[in-house]
């Protein structure tokens, strides 16, 4: 089955896994950008991506004396990590440090240079794990100030890359407020975005959609309901390959002191309180009340437990503000379906539907305060969560990042699996890798793909809701962010992995790990005359763990 895409000038095709593929269908002569660029810029390496990956990437190789440009599309970096996700979603800190432990490290020193050690700030930080989204965005902003060699370029976005002799060397950028165009040339490119934008605009494949059972031989692949209070496979579960994804939703950061509160004073644009209203059938079922085995610290806030409110998953972090997540539980659950087009769409597009996922979310904490039918107790807690007037001040108090949970994952030299994420009796040394470069740790977490269909009563489909109980750690091979053929790029987050994998690995503490692995193996790279590919293992491995890396699982 072939079909066109229109943005990136590639053929897409469906893979024997089902799994779609893209494949280059043409590209852009170099002589033909030459003469629409208004600059040009010579650097060792050049990251595409201001992500906690990216910035791992590009301040891993700085360190190491290479002249770097990091280049983010908005005016701010820190991707999810500074745009409302304000917890750090790990299990095992142990295994996740270098540049991440370092990050934490300063978050926690920023609450207590700030409030005092013994402050009830400090105690909500929880040792730096916890942050309100401008602290975050000021300790990544200044990892990369830190750094001499390091350029950053934000608000631009990608145009093109520039191939030569099947090497990345050169990625074409536009200012989003100006339109100028800016070349890059660079010996290397590490591509850090969350859809894989720079593999994509070089040719190397990838996968889009999830994988059906039989393609790796996972059990939670393909179309699938599964019960996640029960561990059980439901009917309806065919394990088919499938082109949706998991759904993309924002991450907010609302306060609780009235001094600083932003309220809404009016509905979103194309507000339509009936997209809500399957939450009142989630109360009437009893859908809304705690999970079973309630952890604290994981986003469930008792005192909303049996109320509408539990469309949200609160956690307090620093300063009267909250983490808040959209529940994925409830069957009311309107985020599904509405990123259809956005990874292979235009900038326009992806605007458009980013525009619209913001108007649900707006439109869902409307409801909940607003709406005459919610019960006047449900509008009451509703109504003491506000969004805060010193966070993300230049965008009316609301995040700027959406969180693509899942976009394009590259077709590597490994594909890492189910398989290599949990381990069993039958497979003792799943998960362990010769190449490895950090450690992944998170239990397999995907959010819902389609929305409520007449005959769900238990979970919506796709939803894989947090399964420590088969999840243990595992190795992360180098391999996974090097493309099958195309050279001179490196992709720490969008990596090779199948799509039930992926909800383990896209974390963003992972992804610095890989961030920083893609940083010094690009400097080695660049130092030995080799391609990513042919980086010496043994010398990444002996850098990574000079820096503190995890890469070893514990005995």
């Amino acid at each position: 089955m072939l079909r066109q895409c229109s943005r990136r000038h590639f053929l897409t095709t469906l893979s024997a896994s089902g799994a779609v593929l893209l494949l280059p269908q043409g590209g852009r002569t170099t002589s033909a950008i030459e003469r629409e660029v208004d600059d040009v810029a010579l650097y060792d390496v050049a990251v595409i991506g201001g992500t906690p990956g990216g910035v791992a990437a590009a301040v891993a190789a700085a360190r190491l004396g290479r002249t770097v440009v990091l280049v983010e599309e908005h005016a701010h970096l820190g991707g999810m990590s500074a745009s409302g996700l304000g917890k750090s979603d790990i299990e095992h800190r142990e295994l996740i440090q270098g540049l991440f432990g370092e990050f934490v490290r300063r978050v926690h020193q920023h609450y207590i240079e700030t409030y005092g050690r013994e402050s009830e700030n400090v105690s909500l930080c929880r040792d730096g794990y916890y942050y309100e989204p401008s602290v975050a965005e000021a300790v990544f902003d200044r990892f990369v100030e830190e750094q001499p060699t390091l350029t950053v370029l934000r608000g631009h976005r990608l145009d093109s890359v520039v191939m030569q002799d099947n090497a990345a060397r050169e990625v074409v950028v536009h200012d989003r407020a100006t339109g100028a165009k800016r070349r890059l040339r660079s010996n290397m490119v590490i591509d850090a975005t969350y859809e894989g934008d720079v593999y994509a605009a070089a040719g190397a494949r990838f996968r889009l959609g999830r994988e059906s059972r039989d393609a790796f031989g996972e059990p939670h692949a393909g179309v699938v309901y599964f019960d996640y209070q029960n561990q059980q496979f439901l009917e309806g579960t065919t394990g088919a390959a499938s082109n949706q994804l998991p759904a993309y939703t924002y991450r907010l950061c609302l306060t609780t002191d009235p001094a600083n509160a932003y309220r809404l004073a009016a509905p979103p644009p194309d507000y339509d309180r009936t997209r809500y209203l399957g939450y009142f059938d989630d109360l009437r079922a009893g859908r809304l009340a705690g999970p079973k085995n309630y952890k604290p610290g994981r986003g469930y806030h008792p005192a909303h437990f049996n109320t509408l409110v539990r469309a949200l998953s609160v956690t307090e972090i620093p300063n009267r503000k909250t983490d808040v997540n959209m529940n994925p539980r409830p069957l009311g659950f309107p985020f599904a379906e509405e990123n259809a087009g956005y990874v292979e769409g235009d900038w326009e597009t992806r605007d458009r539907i980013a525009a619209r996922i913001r108007n649900i979310t707006l439109g869902l904490v409307w409801f909940l305060q607003h709406d005459p039918e919610v019960p006047p107790d449900h509008r009451a807690i509703a109504s003491e969560y506000q969004f805060p007037r010193d966070e993300f001040v230049d965008n009316e108090h609301f995040p700027f990042q959406l969180y693509v949970r899942e976009a394009r994952r590259l077709a590597g030299l490994y594909t890492l699996t189910e398989l290599d994420v949990t381990r069993t009796i039958e497979r003792p040394n799943a998960g362990r890798f010769d190449d490895s470069i950090a450690v992944g740790e998170f239990p397999i977490d995907s959010f819902p793909v389609r929305k409520r269909q007449p005959q769900d009563s238990v979970v919506l489909e796709g939803y894989l809701g947090m399964l420590d109980y088969i999840t243990r750690p595992y190795q992360i091979p180098y391999r996974i962010m090097i493309p099958e053929s195309v050279d001179g790029l490196i992709v720490p987050v969008a990596a090779s992995t199948s799509h039930v994998a992926y909800s383990s690995i896209r974390m963003e503490p992972t992804w610095m790990a890989l961030g920083q692995a893609a940083g010094v193996a690009a400097h080695l790279a660049l130092r030995d005359g080799v391609q990513p590919r042919d980086v010496s293992i043994s010398a990444l491995q002996t850098q990574l763990r000079s820096d503190g890396q995890v890469i070893d699982l514990p005995s």
